[in-house]
């Protein structure tokens, strides 16, 4: 079977020895002779799945005891509505930064709870770059940032310092580069980009930030009844969850975040370099805001495109196409994804403008 270059935006691109892992536990894990995906979910077996998740999470983003770590179903889309639910209190203000589609989505999520101030934003221009040097007051409750936008292919190179807590939703670039955690009061982040697939969400909280609302919570909206549960107050996502602890396991047995950044960022480099040569091609958003891990681009000539979709599925490229949003391309280069599949792309890409230019 020939080599399929997965640049999907999500669900993503997943290693090759992970995968094998996980398909064997679906027949026989633990050695049990029982398939992961039956057996209990408070088994000795699977719980030390999940300690050994959380571990690996506060280990790979430097978290102190003041952080637990919590695996969860509903998406990131589900984070949108229990942030606020669990942070703001109900005469607090929270503020956030609108930098995209899934920004905006909590923006909307979190106006139904409480107060919001939208402290900055991009939309002015589509969305191509990050907003910068923008006040933040000391009395918000927190700030909520998206690290990364899927969509438009813009990623927060600095974070900013503010004088309340941070939440950051890292679905897009969790794992991607070496991060200090403790910088933010909060993040979240969907498993299907670097981490798994889809069905989980990673949440780690400084527990400090808790119970301090003022409102009666659900208790399946409640970060403390979930962290009291050990991820399992209902049955939590296990396949999920399991080939997340995988994926960490993965990472840190090659040199943890400090290795991946490096390769994250020799993959985006030589893409950028082509986009920035090629005569055929340019990018959508501001350099210094180009996203490592979502590559949009877009062709001088539209009308081209169908010869161009030819040449990249004919090279077993899967995944290049735009969001409909931006339109054009865009290269996901998750982590797993090897620089020979970044290499095959550029290829293409040549090879398109000496036909065409």
């Amino acid at each position: 079977m020939s080599k399929v270059h997965n640049f999907s935006a999500g669900p993503g691109i997943l290693p090759q020895e992970v995968l094998q892992q996980a398909s064997e536990a679906c027949i026989n894990f633990d050695n049990l002779n029982l398939s992961l995906l039956e057996i209990s979910h408070r088994s000795k077996n699977f719980e030390k799945v999940v300690e050994e998740a959380c571990a690996l999470v506060k280990e790979l983003l430097s978290l102190n005891d003041n952080y637990k770590v919590i695996f969860l179903g509903g998406g990131a889309s589900l984070q949108f509505g229990m942030v606020p639910y669990n942070l703001l209190r109900t005469e607090g203000t929270a503020g956030y930064l609108n930098t995209g589609v899934w920004a905006s989505k909590a923006i909307k999520e979190a106006k139904m709870i409480g107060n919001v101030k939208v402290v900055a934003s991009s939309e002015d221009k589509k969305y191509t770059y990050i907003p910068k040097q923008f006040p933040v007051s000391g009395d918000l409750d927190y700030l909520h940032i998206t690290s990364n936008n899927t969509i438009y292919g813009t990623q927060m190179k600095k974070f900013p310092i503010a004088r309340c807590p941070i939440v950051c939703d890292m679905s897009s670039d969790i794992f991607s580069r070496k991060v200090d955690g403790k910088q933010f009061g909060l993040i979240y982040a969907g498993a299907q980009k670097n981490m798994g697939p889809a069905g989980t969400t990673m949440v780690a909280v400084d527990e400090r930030l808790l119970g301090k609302t003022g409102r009666s919570m659900l208790s399946m909206m409640d970060y403390r009844v979930h962290i009291k549960g050990g991820s399992m107050f209902n049955t939590p996502p296990v396949f999920p969850i399991y080939v997340s602890m995988l994926t960490l396991r993965w990472l840190k047995k090659n040199g943890g975040l400090e290795w991946i950044e490096k390769v994250n960022n020799e993959k985006a480099s030589a893409m950028y370099t082509e986009i920035d040569r090629n005569s055929m091609f340019t990018g959508t958003t501001e350099r210094e805001d180009r996203s490592n891990m979502n590559v949009t681009f877009v062709m001088h000539k539209p009308e081209l495109e169908p010869e161009f979709d030819k040449l990249w599925k004919e090279a077993n490229i899967s995944g290049i196409r735009g969001h409909r949003d931006v339109g054009g391309y865009r290269a996901s280069l998750y982590n797993a994804l090897p620089l020979e599949s970044v290499k095959a792309l550029v290829n293409v890409m040549q090879e398109f403008e000496k036909k065409f230019a």
